[in-house]
Order: C-alpha cells, then structure tokens, then sequence
C-alpha cells in the first residue's frame, strides 16, 4: 500500500510515500536536469562523504512523469525545530550554510532553506532533501535568503537576545518567522549590530517596501548579486550566528541529581541497575525516556546501542545534555528534544497533518518515565488512569517508578498546595495501570521509597 508522507506536497520535484513500510522518493521529470547535474557534478558525492546529507540508492528508472524512484536512508525519529533545543537550531542552520557553500564549488545552489530540511540522526544534524539543488545562474538573487532568514536567523536572534522559549513560535508560523514581528521583539541595542541590521531590520523593511533599502538591494536583490557577493552573504549570515549564544542556568531541573534529596548515591546506582536490567528483559530497539532530565538514564539505554529519543520541557536540560552527546559515544544514539508531555507537540500545517503531533511518531518499543508520575498526578492534576491510557497507545513496553507521598519531592508538591488526591497511592497505581498493562516486574529502590516497575501493554 502507498502513503504518501504528509509533509511532502509543496514540491514539483517530487514527493515522499511509504510502500510496504518502506521509505521512496520520487523524483519528478521536472527535476530531471538539476537531478542529473547534482551527480555528474560530483556533488552528491561530497555531501554523502562528508555527513552532510542522507544517501539513497535508485530503485526504478523513467516511467511517465516519473525519472527516478529512490529509497533514501531512513531518519530513526522525525523531529522538527520548534522541538529543538537551541544548540541544535544552531547547528542546523550552521550545517545549511555549509552545504550552500558546497554547493557554489560545485555550480550548483540550495533552492529553499527550510529549517524541516534538516533532521538529526543522534546528535548530528543531517540533510534530508536531495531535491532541494538546483544548477546556480550568475547575478540572481538567492531565492532561499528569505527562507533561511526567517527559518533560522530569527528564531535564533529571539532564543539569544530575548528568551529561548521564543522558539514555540515556530508552531504557529510554519513558513518561518515574520522578519517584522521579530524586529518588534528584539532590544533596540540589537540595531547597532550590523549583521542584524541587514538579515533582520532591513530585510523585514525589504518585504514591503524594497525602495528604501539600498544596502540589501547591493547584496541580495540585483544585478550586482556575482559569486562573490553570494559567497559575502554566506560569510555574513555565519558570522551572525556564530555570535549568537545562549547559556542554560543552571536550576531545579538541570541539577536534579546533584542536591542529594531525590537519591543517595547507593538509590541511583541501583536505579540505574534496575532500569539496566529492565531494558535487558524487555529488548527494545528504541526508547522514549519522557521528562528524561538530564539524561543519565538515557545514556543507560543507549549504552545499550538502544535509540533513545530525550524528551523534556526545560529548555536548559536538554540544552545541557545535546552539548555534552558530541563528545560521548552514545551520542549517535540518543536525540534530546524539547517537548511537555502535557502539552506535547500537535499536528500542524496544512489540514493539521503537514508535520505529524508527537502521538503519530508512535508507538515505540519502550518508554521510560522515571521520576515523573508525581508531577503529572499532583502539580498537574492528571488522574492516573489518564497516564495510564497515554502509555498505553505510545508503547509496547513500559518502565516507570512511583514515587509516594511519603518521599522528599512529593512532600515539597504539596508544601503550598491542599492534598485533594486521595486516589494517589501505590495501591491505586497499581490496579489502574493493570487495567492497560501487565505487571511484569516490582523492584524497590535501595535507600529510597521509590518503586521501579516493567510493565507490557495488554493486547487487545
């Protein structure tokens, strides 16, 4: 059966479909000749050698409208920029100015620079559209500046000057942020830097009216736009954004298991037994830690060689954790992302299925939610029967811990607030998570109140 992926409709070049559970392209006859050239140039070849791009192989040649049927390498988790930390936006817009570099040695250009052209395998961004090279003709403006400006350069002008969060407006302009909306956002300090001053000010000036802005009409909308200029405008825009720099503070969250008041050492060491264990019974291919903090228990499952999707709300966690995966082995295994699991990421775009909402990247082989029941039952009033339901459509198996309201952090919950859950008590856990579930497994923390369960998903 074909399926064509929902995202991939804007393109004459050609469209994405799953077949049998396989991922294809298509490459259309009006992509023939950029196609061909992308190859024979020798640039296909760089990209591929250098990381910067997934492979593919050619699977069919002509038939009709169609040139070419390729089967691309396949992205473990789909991810997209508003879930990125801002490290991870960083480096993606970073890596597209390389590739447009590239392409330029090669007579070739990017024709868009749609940050969701960009995915990460790990760690490591990579390039997804093969289809987005087109052969460069002299003295024509970069149609793709605009798109890189609003993509990248704004959300991660907002992220360093004003307050990362600003990054989740990037759900509600799909297309990239307005240059003038940004312009209003930023501090008035920000005008004297010169590279903001061209990529943002005058540029949101050029979208209306382009007849007062001559300095960008010289770099990027004339006749006067030579190789030369294109490559100043690339020099330009890294510059920019190699000066932008965002520090996480470090808090509650991003120090969670230095303070001592969740475990002792002897309580996380055996955690991480436990979880190891856990993992080893349940063998799963991929894993979603949810609320995953600073991710040591990630890093348990993917030292396992287990993919591990990190998720969790605070900016400076999963900051923190993404900064730190270059330079570990289990880098290439984990992929932190910025999401609330109760407010997780929706459908968006055309007809609300343009980019797919966390719950259709499911389900996955486990999950793991450590640490975490507490605060979704009591600081969000979630029933548990409600979790429970959750778990059961994203995953197979199932590896939690409950913590009572005798322990520390449950107490602080409740410190400023009246204990209206009675319903929150191992007991009840338990025979609410039976009913989606089949306990596998009970384990009690050593020096601690805390439980750890393996649980499997009952079968319909």
């Amino acid at each position: 059966m074909l399926k064509q992926v929902t995202g991939s409709f804007r393109d004459p070049s050609g469209i994405v479909y799953f077949e049998n559970g396989i991922l294809y392209r298509q490459v259309n006859l009006y992509y023939k000749e950029n196609y061909d050239f992308l190859f024979s140039s020798g640039l296909y070849d760089e990209l591929i050698s250098s990381g910067f791009m997934v492979s593919h192989i050619e699977v069919k040649g002509s038939e009709g409208p169609i040139y070419k049927i390729i089967k691309p390498e396949t992205i473990p988790f789909v991810s997209y920029p508003y879930e990125w930390c801002f490290s991870q936006l960083k480096e993606a817009a970073l890596l597209t100015l390389k590739i447009q570099r590239l392409a330029l040695k090669y007579g070739m250009s990017l024709k868009d620079c749609s940050a969701y052209n960009v995915q990460f395998r790990g760690a490591k961004p990579v390039f997804i559209d093969t289809l987005s090279f087109e052969k460069y003709s002299q003295n024509i403006p970069w149609d793709a500046y605009r798109q890189f400006c609003q993509h990248f350069v704004a959300p991660l002008v907002l992220m360093g000057f004003v307050d990362v969060r600003l990054n989740q407006l990037l759900k509600s302009y799909i297309d990239g942020l307005p240059l003038d909306l940004v312009s209003s956002l930023l501090p008035l300090s920000s005008r004297f830097n010169i590279n903001l001053l061209l990529h943002i000010y005058l540029h949101a000036s050029a979208q209306t009216n382009s007849k007062n802005i001559p300095l960008l009409n010289e770099k990027v909308g004339s006749n006067k736009f030579s190789l030369n200029s294109f490559y100043g405008l690339i020099d330009s825009l890294e510059s920019l954004l190699l000066r932008i720099k965002w520090k996480p503070k470090r808090n509650q969250w991003s120090t969670y298991y230095e303070n001592g008041v969740s475990y002792t050492s002897e309580a996380l060491s055996h955690k991480k037994r436990i979880v190891s264990g856990f993992l080893d019974k349940a063998k799963p291919n991929t894993v979603w830690d949810l609320g995953a903090n600073t991710g040591v228990f990630s890093h348990v499952s993917a030292g396992k060689g287990i993919y591990t999707v990190f998720f969790d709300f605070d900016p400076a966690c999963v900051e923190s954790n993404y900064l730190t995966l270059s330079e570990e082995k289990e880098g290439e295994n984990i992929l932190p992302l910025l999401i609330d699991i109760c407010n997780p990421t929706p459908g968006i775009g055309w007809e609300g299925q343009e980019r797919m909402s966390f719950l259709e990247r499911g389900p996955v082989d486990a999950v793991m939610m450590l640490a975490l029941i507490h605060h979704l039952a009591i600081a969000n009033n979630l029933p548990l029967e409600k979790i429970s339901h959750l778990l059961r459509k994203i995953c197979k198996w199932l590896i939690i811990e409950f913590v009572p309201k005798d322990d520390e952090m449950v107490k602080k919950l409740l410190v400023s607030r009246k204990d209206i859950f009675n319903n929150y008590t191992q007991e009840y856990f338990e025979k609410e998570f039976a009913k989606d579930f089949i306990i596998n497994e009970t384990v009690k923390i050593n020096d601690s109140r805390r439980t750890l369960y393996l649980m499997r998903r009952k079968e319909e």
